[in-house]
């Protein structure tokens, strides 16, 4: 018997969860080293002459790659619109790559490419280059996008991505419930009906953050909820701070639908990914103005603040549940719903 396997790539490494970090900090950042890159933000933030330039790339490999309310194209756009949003950069320019199976049907290629410039036009953003590869047939899943992004950055909004001015006392901002692309996602690769109301979250969020980085300088810290879900994104933010956080499950807003069926699948609403919705850590003093501002746009209808940011209990996060007890909340460990994004 081999006593020491060869370790091998599993699903989990894509979660975003903890094999994932460990896969980033044990290979990557090991071997890609810089200042940069050393931040592990979203979106890359560079020096430039004046204005910083936010840079970000994500691959899109969802499947299935239509489903309810968006398809692979509309997910690749708003999701490094999102990322550059998130980063407190205005975004300017996309580029799009696909990996394209032999045989794919021509029709559906030209609906996804119709949908992201479509997408790109309510963003206010320009597919200015790009680049395709044609697979043989069986040796790619009919189609993967790439996309990357730059965005303007002030040098206000520089400290947002990495979090770093974070203080006990600040206010957890989620933008609307949380777990609907996930599950609209699942409910399409699974062939059933949860709800008929129920779709993807996928939309560009900038103009929204946009709003409330205009009438707020207290916004301490974003990231948009994605693979992981709003669990991971509490964990990092406690973990890489050192600081306690705190959320009470009742103010966390899970549309009936997305609950039941996490039930029935045994899935954690915190954990399943979203892909329209915005967490914000926020001054205090500027919460309430920022939490209206969200509600008055039509995505963040449900914004809720969620709990806050404490002393106590350092690097970890706590949850107070709906029947009144605590427990403590980790990242995602190994692969909740694959190709979810």
């Amino acid at each position: 018997m081999n006593k020491n396997p060869e370790k091998v790539i599993l699903l989990g490494h894509g979660s975003g969860g903890k094999l994932s970090h460990d896969l980033i900090r044990d290979i990557f950042v090991k071997y890609f080293h810089n200042k940069i890159l050393s931040e592990q933000t979203d979106s890359a933030c560079l020096p430039g002459a004046g204005e910083e330039i936010a840079f970000t790339t994500d691959s899109y490999v969802v499947d299935p790659i239509f489903f309810p309310g968006g398809n692979i194209g509309k997910l690749a756009v708003c999701g490094t619109v999102n990322d550059l949003a998130v980063s407190g950069a205005i975004p300017q320019y996309l580029s799009a790559s696909f990996i394209i199976e032999e045989g794919f049907s021509m029709k559906d290629l030209e609906k996804i490419v119709s949908t992201m410039a479509e997408e790109s036009r309510k963003a206010g953003v320009k597919i200015v280059t790009g680049d395709t590869k044609v697979i043989n047939k069986g040796k790619c899943d009919k189609l993967f996008i790439n996309t990357s992004g730059v965005g303007y950055l002030s040098r206000e909004h520089h400290p947002i991505s990495a979090g770093s001015k974070i203080a006990p006392g600040d206010k957890i901002i989620v933008s609307g419930s949380v777990g609907d692309h996930g599950v609209a996602v699942l409910s399409a690769r699974e062939n059933m009906s949860f709800s008929v109301n129920l779709k993807s979250d996928c939309a560009s969020l900038n103009k929204m953050i946009w709003s409330a980085l205009n009438i707020s300088t207290g916004i301490r810290f974003m990231r948009d909820a994605t693979r992981g879900g709003l669990a991971t994104v509490l964990c990092e933010i406690s973990e890489t701070r050192r600081l306690g956080i705190e959320i009470d499950e009742e103010n966390i807003p899970v549309k009936s639908s997305v609950q039941s069926a996490c039930e029935i699948f045994g899935y954690d609403p915190l954990y399943m990914a979203n892909e329209g919705k915005v967490v914000m850590v926020v001054d205090p003093a500027d919460a309430d103005k920022v939490l209206d501002t969200l509600r008055q746009d039509t995505l963040g209808k449900q914004a809720s603040i969620i709990g806050e940011i404490t002393e106590k209990h350092p690097a970890k996060v706590i949850l107070k549940t709906g029947i009144g007890g605590r427990r403590i909340v980790d990242m995602l460990t190994g692969e909740q719903l694959p190709r979810i994004c």
